[in-house]
């Protein structure tokens, strides 16, 4: 997806399972298009930010709800 996306208003979450660490991937859903960013680099204006579509998102973490093991790490 190649879609500039405005972040400055973000409201990024983290799973419930995280630990409270900075080692969690955070997710926010804004504009249409989910982003995707590691908890290291929050306040890091060089830090890269994976930006997918909604249907792509659903596509990944339903394959996970259902069990998809190729999703997963081993």
């Amino acid at each position: 997806m190649n879609k500039k996306v405005d972040l400055t208003n973000a409201a990024w979450v983290k799973s419930d399972l995280s630990n409270g660490g900075d080692n969690c991937l955070e997710v926010a859903f804004i504009d249409g298009v989910v982003a995707l960013r590691d908890s290291n680099d929050i306040g890091d204006p060089d830090a890269r930010i994976l930006v997918v579509s909604e249907d792509d998102y659903r596509a990944f973490v339903g394959g996970i709800a259902k069990g998809q093991s190729s999703l997963l790490l081993k």
